[in-house]
């Protein structure tokens, strides 16, 4: 095989790798951790304090499906799309000390609600107008007949959950 032959597969074969690279998505991040500094109270007051932080959604608005066109109709159906928002619902997190009071091997008690999926719908509008199509039977021109305005639900689904914790340790 000639030089020039193996340059040019390399080159082909670098420029793939390459553009299978960039098509490949990066890891993206629901959720944008929140922590609540309290060290500077906790060393002036010479105490323990509760370990608090949150989770902050960043929502991601999807692709809306395009209008549908449907035999018998002048206009297409889901004149306003839905709008398709992922994200995640924001979580939280504490963990406060306990003067033993459930015996020396609990100390802490903590709450975890950690930050569940999100998968949400906007609202949508569908419409028809107040004509049908083209009628053959009466020279082309349309009929009459009542408007049509239907509203479509918005959705949101998510699974959140939590836990509660005690044990040693802060």
């Amino acid at each position: 095989m000639k030089s020039t032959t193996r340059g040019t597969i390399a080159a082909v074969i670098t420029g793939v790798a390459a553009a299978v690279g960039a098509v490949t998505p990066a890891a993206a991040v629901d959720t944008v951790p929140v922590p609540v500094p309290l060290e500077g109270v906790e060393n002036s007051l010479g105490m323990q304090l509760p370990k608090l932080g949150a989770e902050l959604p960043l929502l991601t608005p999807g692709a809306p499906e395009g209008p549908q066109y449907v035999e018998g109709r002048l206009i297409p159906e889901r004149v306003l799309p839905q709008v398709p928002i992922g994200g995640a619902l924001p979580g939280a997190g504490l963990r406060t000390p306990l003067p033993h009071l459930l015996g020396d091997d609990f100390d802490h008690v903590g709450v975890e609600a950690p930050a569940s999926d999100l998968r949400t719908l906007a609202p949508g509008l569908t419409v028809d107008a107040p004509l049908t199509a083209p009628n053959p039977g009466n020279y082309g021109l349309p009929d009459a007949k009542l408007p049509q305005v239907g509203l479509l639900a918005p959705v949101l689904q998510t699974v959140p959950g939590a836990d509660l914790v005690t044990g040693p340790g802060l």
